[in-house]
C-alpha cells in the first residue's frame, strides 16, 4: 500500500503475441498517466506467466497486454487464481469477446445486427464456392482470436478465396460478408457509452498497417451522424457490453451502412490506450482528458480491492 492508503498499481505490458509493440506503448502511456496519483510499477512480460513477486495484498494489476495471453482470458484467470485484483473484464468475458464468432452470436441473440459469417477451425473443410454462394464475393477473412486487425484479409472473388485459403496458418478463422459503410467505434465506461468515433482508413480497409502507421487513417470524433443513428450505435454498444459480461471498460466496433443501419463487429476488452488510441478519442468526446480517463479505468478495480480488504 502507498502512503495515502491507495494500493500500488502494477501495469503488465508486452507479452508474447503479435501485438507486443503496441502493448508496450499502452503500458508506458497508462503508467505515466497513473503516476500522478499512484505508485506504479511497469512490467514487461516476456512469457505467459505472472511475475513471481506479484502480491494481491498490496497491488492492483492494470493489464495492458493486447491479444494473446492478455485479452483471451488467460491472464485474468491466473490473476484470479493468485487473488490479485485487476482492471477490466473478467476471464470469462475476455475469452468470449476474443472469440469473435461467440461474441457475435451473443450480441445477435440480444437483437443487434451483425455481419453474416462462418466460423472454421479446420480450413480443409472450407468450400470457397459454398461460401461465395452464401455470403457473396466480397468477404473479410480474419482470425477469431487476434486483435488489432492482425492478419485481416479482404477477398473480392471466389478465385481469390481459393488462392488464400491454403495459405492461411492453422487456427480459428472467421469469414464474413463484407459490410460496406462507415466504420465507427464507441468506448464504454462502466456500462455507459462515450462518444462515437469514425475511422476513415486510406484504401478503405482498417487493417493492422493502417491502424498503426501515421497518416494512414483519418479520425473524426465525435462522428457526424444523424441523431437516430448515433443513438442506435450507442444503444448497441451498451447491449454488447452487457450481454458479453464486460466490466469497467471496453470498446465496441461497428459498420453503419448507407441506410443508417449499424452492424456489430466486435468488442475489444483491452483496447489500445495511448493518448492517440480510439478509446481515449471516444472518451474525449465526453470530456475526459487522458489522465482523467486513466483514473476512471482503474477506479472500479480499486473499489473491488477495498471491499475485499474490508471483508
Amino acid at each position: 500500500m502507498t502512503e495515502n492508503n491507495l494500493p500500488s498499481i502494477t501495469v503488465l505490458s508486452g507479452g508474447v503475441g503479435e501485438e507486443r509493440e503496441v502493448s508496450l506503448e499502452t503500458g508506458q502511456a497508462i503508467s505515466s498517466a497513473l503516476r500522478d496519483r499512484f505508485g506504479v510499477t511497469l512490467v514487461d512480460l516476456e512469457q505467459t506467466a505472472l511475475p513471481p513477486d506479484l502480491d494481491g495484498l498490496d497491488t492492483i494489476v492494470f493489464p495492458a497486454i493486447h491479444g494473446t495471453f492478455g485479452e483471451d482470458g488467460t491472464l485474468q484467470r491466473l490473476l484470479d487464481e493468485r487473488g490479485v485484483e485487476y482492471a477490466g473484464s473478467c476471464s470469462t468475458s475476455s475469452k468470449l469477446c476474443m472469440e469473435k464468432h461467440l461474441a457475435k452470436n451473443r450480441v445477435w441473440e440480444a437483437g443487434v445486427r451483425v455481419a453474416p459469417g462462418r466460423f472454421f477451425r479446420d480450413l480443409s473443410e472450407v468450400s470457397a464456392s459454398d461460401l461465395v454462394s452464401t455470403l457473396g464475393n466480397d468477404l473479410i477473412v480474419k482470425p477469431t482470436d487476434q486483435g488489432s486487425s492482425v492478419r485481416l484479409r479482404v477477398v473480392k472473388s471466389e478465385q481469390e478465396l481459393k488462392v488464400l485459403l491454403p495459405e492461411l496458418p492453422k487456427g480459428n478463422w472467421l469469414i464474413e460478408k463484407r459490410i460496406r459503410g462507415r466504420e465507427l467505434t464507441v468506448g464504454v465506461l462502466r456500462g455507459k457509452p462515450l462518444g462515437v468515433v469514425e475511422v476513415i482508413p486510406l484504401g478503405g480497409v482498417y487493417d493492422y498497417e493502417r491502424k498503426y502507421q501515421s497518416g494512414q487513417t483519418e479520425y473524426r470524433y465525435p462522428a457526424v451522424l444523424p441523431c437516430e443513428v448515433e443513438e442506435e450505435v450507442k444503444d448497441a454498444a451498451r447491449t454488447a457490453f452487457d450481454v458479453c459480461g464486460c466490466r469497467d471498460f471496453a470498446r465496441v466496433d461497428f459498420i453503419v451502412c448507407e441506410d443508417g443501419h449499424s452492424h456489430f463487429l466486435e468488442v475489444n476488452t483491452l483496447p489500445g490506450l495511448t493518448e492517440t488510441s480510439l478509446l481515449p478519442k471516444s472518451a474525449s468526446c465526453a470530456g475526459y482528458d487522458f489522465g482523467h480517463l486513466a483514473q476512471e479505468l482503474i477506479e472500479p478495480a480499486i473499489d473491488r480491492f477495498t471491499q475485499r480488504k474490508a471483508s
